[in-house]
């Protein structure tokens, strides 16, 4: 690759970068689409306050152009942070290592989609160009802005798996972790899913599907122009209770799902469920080519089930009916393996500056990563489908 009438630089806002050429790298057509990739996501947390500055997100993105033809080959959406917060990938046991040691592990850069535990492309170069190439290019930029930026860290997170194996060819440290997906087996309903569970499994479905709609609720699947700013009010009340009794305070403004209700509506399904002609709880899923990606959940009255119900099964119901593959309902959750969804391997590369500290991660990494396997393997022999 002949790198002379290439430019690699940092912008402080993808308004910098611009819809078109951000989406060309984003999201090719010969790719699946992913929502959390677009130039409108990535825009409408930056425009609405959520990653800026004062929150610890402070937009520092990639952009390589080909300056002889004024194109831009490839983005990054990267971001410059002084906490761990919002990442779902966990460093903070590294950062008070290091800070004891002596060192200072903020500020880091952060390769990520803020806030969202989704599996993608982090180095999104255009689809007519030599990726192996231009990642190389990519990465040894990125260590160059490491050291004159003066971080002690790049990491990127949810990566797919090849470009997580390339990182890791080219000297990043590369880290496992599980979450739980469903896959879509070719169901042509909910019933032919529960049917390739165990009796016992089924039955329990069943039930909590009955026991979550008996205090007489409903649900409303909303997509597109039937979202209005009625259902963002009280989505937002259920986000705002429930994210700040998990994590403290919550992490997306108000403004933000009036953004998306207005620049990616048909991208996003939103579960509500209402009792007594008011809404009482509800789910955010954002809709790719192939996945079905649930995001928050919120409520202001407990029921027993609910939760279940709004962000599993609908999610199931309506992959199958659209024929989408896979579900992918967010980090953590033990709970999910009995209602379907099946451990699955996510990766993430590290970049560490300082070579001791950068040798006691990598040998931290590599126990790590063979008890995450040892972890899945354990979770695999109890799954809740039929044995063949």
């Amino acid at each position: 690759m002949q790198s002379l009438s290439y430019k690699l630089s940092v912008v402080g806002s993808i308004d910098d970068i611009g819809v078109e050429h951000w989406n060309l790298c984003s999201n090719p057509e010969s790719l699946p689409y992913d929502p959390f990739l677009s130039f409108n996501f990535l825009h409408a947390l930056e425009k609405s306050n959520s990653v800026v500055a004062s929150t610890g997100w402070v937009p520092h993105h990639l952009k390589l152009e080909d300056v002889e033809c004024s194109r831009t080959l490839a983005v990054v959406p990267m971001y410059l942070k002084n906490h761990s917060a919002g990442e779902y990938v966990f460093d903070q046991a590294w950062a008070d290592a290091f800070q004891r040691a002596g060192g200072r592990y903020y500020p880091k850069l952060q390769i990520a989609i803020p806030f969202t535990p989704a599996t993608g492309r982090r180095l999104l170069i255009r689809n007519d160009q030599n990726h192996k190439e231009i990642e190389r290019y990519l990465v040894g930029g990125l260590a160059q802005i490491a050291d004159q930026a003066g971080v002690s860290s790049v990491h990127i997170t949810f990566a797919e798996k090849l470009q997580w194996e390339r990182t890791g060819d080219f000297g990043f440290l590369r880290r496992t972790h599980k979450q739980y997906h469903w896959q879509n087996r070719g169901y042509d309903d909910f019933e032919g899913f529960l049917n390739d569970l165990s009796s016992k499994k089924r039955k329990n479905i069943r039930r909590e599907r009955r026991d979550a709609l008996s205090n007489n609720i409903t649900i409303e699947l909303l997509s597109g122009e039937d979202i209005r700013e009625h259902h963002w009010d009280a989505f937002y009340s259920f986000y705002i209770d429930t994210s700040s009794r998990k994590w403290g305070y919550p992490y997306l403004t108000r403004e933000f799902f009036s953004l998306i209700g207005d620049s990616m509506a048909k991208d996003i399904l939103l579960v509500m469920c209402r009792r007594d002609d008011r809404y009482i709880a509800g789910a955010i899923n954002f809709i790719g080519g192939e996945s079905l990606f649930g995001r928050n959940w919120g409520c202001i009255e407990e029921h027993p089930f609910l939760h279940f119900e709004v962000c599993y099964y609908q999610a199931i119901e309506y992959a199958i009916r659209y024929g989408l593959k896979t579900v992918e309902a967010g980090a953590q959750g033990d709970h999910k393996l009995s209602r379907g969804y099946m451990p699955t391997k996510t990766y993430s590369a590290h970049w560490i500056v300082n070579p001791s500290f950068r040798k006691a991660v990598e040998d931290f990494l590599e126990a790590e990563r063979q008890w995450v396997q040892e972890e899945i393997h354990y979770v695999e022999d109890h799954s809740p489908f039929r044995k063949a």
